[in-house]
């Protein structure tokens, strides 16, 4: 490729990574809209699946972009997730009630799970090893400003205009993606004798949608302890079991653990986990506290996590220029790590007095933090993967960061809800603070819902001090090991 066809290139990659961002951003902006125009009378129940739609098909198809990539090359694999993207989108722009519209939301999920990942695969191929600091660095930026430029976009096209056109802004910019992907992208990569291992993907998509399922119904359509919650996660731990041995037996597993031989990916693949993990209780809760500890309004509390979204982008782009110019990445790995630890332990300490400008400051550190992981790890990943396996790396750093995520969600999940409990009179639940209640009441279930958030920034702090004792062990190696003799080419 020329030097301008690699620009035109890295402009659609980055354009389609803010496609990714703000899609998961904008949407429960305009949510309410939706509703009243859709199905004024049930749309409020069945609202969660707009989002739960596309996160199940997402993640599904999730392991599969990997191998495909490895298979038949990236850029066709790129070309069709966006174009499946687009499609969706389209489909969601036209619907005429909130059943089409969830249909519509996961077919676009089916391409919003190459996105991230099969993008970042792409990246890889057009940026050497050395430079990819610099695009994570870039991709942080992005995904810093994509949690402010979400809510204010879904914000302003649903007063102004209509919600639809939170759809419609996708179809003029994957466009211009498709157009200049499939001009200026010549990697030769892909075009490979491989077997898919559609078995295993079908597992591992069962097992993960499950587990999405899990995390939304526990402690909101049926308790943690119930018998609908407990035979659920029992099928789960059968299907990961099945998983695990069906990647042991198949002849070229959709999830190759022949990577966890090397020692990077052996600590990076857990430690994503765990970053995924404590995320988790991080952004998730501080929304919490803020709603129903704080008082602030939804439509309020998203502008609160600008403070974050700076330290992201401060953070990134700085670490990211100064690895690409040969500094070690492995201190601004623990460093990232350790400031997250910090922030969690800050959160904890907050009170229904404390000021908006402490809490700010909190989640500018944690932004720093985030800043300085959120591309590091996939950068020590690619780099370390055989160039053969470069797709199904990618992804499964992606896939344990999602799952993480979801784990993260359903144990802090429990962890609020049985501490709240632990701190309330008997028979008075937490739910009761929406409803009108006397002061003295509303207070001691404040104040009771603030120790369960305690409970679950200091756990979070734990699971990210875990992380960075894990860290310590990483090795980073710019080398890229070399391939074993390529099997029979058959035509890229």
């Amino acid at each position: 490729m020329t030097q301008a066809q690699k620009r035109i290139a890295m402009i659609g990659v980055l354009l389609t990574l803010i496609l990714a961002v703000l899609d998961q951003n904008i949407v429960a902006t305009a949510s309410w809209s939706i509703v009243r125009e859709l199905d004024p009378v049930h749309g409020l129940e069945r609202l969660p699946w707009l989002v739960t739609a596309y996160s199940l098909a997402a993640t599904a198809a999730l392991p599969l972009y990997g191998k495909l990539c490895d298979v038949y090359g990236a850029k066709h694999v790129y070309l069709g997730a966006v174009g499946l993207f687009l499609t969706g989108s389209a489909l969601c722009a036209l619907a005429q009630d909130m059943g089409q519209l969830i249909a519509f939301r996961a077919v676009q999920g089916l391409g919003g799970g190459g996105l991230m990942s099969v993008t970042m695969i792409v990246a890889a191929h057009l940026t050497p090893p050395q430079q990819r600091a610099s695009a994570g660095g870039a991709g942080g930026l992005i995904a810093g400003l994509g949690l402010v430029a979400g809510p204010l976009l879904g914000g302003v096209f649903t007063d102004h205009t209509t919600w639809r056109w939170i759809f419609y802004l996708n179809l003029p910019v994957g466009l211009f993606v498709l157009v200049s992907a499939a001009i200026a992208i010549r990697l030769g990569d892909g075009g490979l004798r491989h077997r898919i291992d559609y078995l295993g993907a079908g597992l591992i998509a069962a097992a993960a949608c499950l587990l999405l399922l899990i995390v939304e119904w526990g402690g909101k359509t049926y308790a943690w302890d119930s018998a609908t919650i407990l035979s659920l996660t029992g099928l789960d731990v059968v299907l990961f079991a099945a998983f695990a041995w069906r990647q042991l037996t198949a002849a070229e597993p959709i999830l190759p653990f022949s990577l966890f031989r090397h020692p990077t990916l052996r600590i990076a693949l857990p430690l994503q986990l765990l970053t995924g993990l404590g995320m988790a209780g991080g952004i998730f809760y501080t929304v919490i506290y803020l709603q129903a500890v704080a008082g602030v309004k939804a439509t309020e509390s998203g502008l609160y996590l600008i403070p974050m979204a700076i330290g992201m982008v401060v953070s990134g782009t700085i670490s990211g220029v100064l690895i690409g110019r040969g500094r070690d990445t492995k201190p601004f790995l623990i460093a990232g790590m350790a400031c997250m630890t910090a922030a969690m332990v800050l959160l904890s300490r907050l009170e229904t007095a404390t000021s908006a400008w402490t809490l700010r400051l909190d989640l500018f550190v944690m932004g720093v933090g985030f800043g300085m992981v959120l591309g590091i790890v996939v950068m020590l990943v690619q780099n370390s993967a055989p160039r053969s396996q470069l797709g199904v790396a990618t992804t499964s750093i992606r896939f344990v960061q999602v799952l993480g995520s979801a784990l993260g969600a359903a144990t802090f999940g429990i962890l609020l809800n049985r501490a709240t409990e632990s701190h309330l009179p008997p028979g008075t639940r937490a739910g009761s603070l929406a409803r009108a209640m006397p002061p003295e009441a509303r207070a001691r279930v404040v104040d009771a819902l603030l120790s369960g958030v305690h409970v679950v920034f200091l756990s979070a702090a734990g699971v990210m001090a875990l992380a960075v004792l894990l860290a310590l062990f990483l090795r980073t190696s710019p080398a890229l090991p070399a391939d074993p003799p390529a099997p029979q080419r058959v035509g890229v």
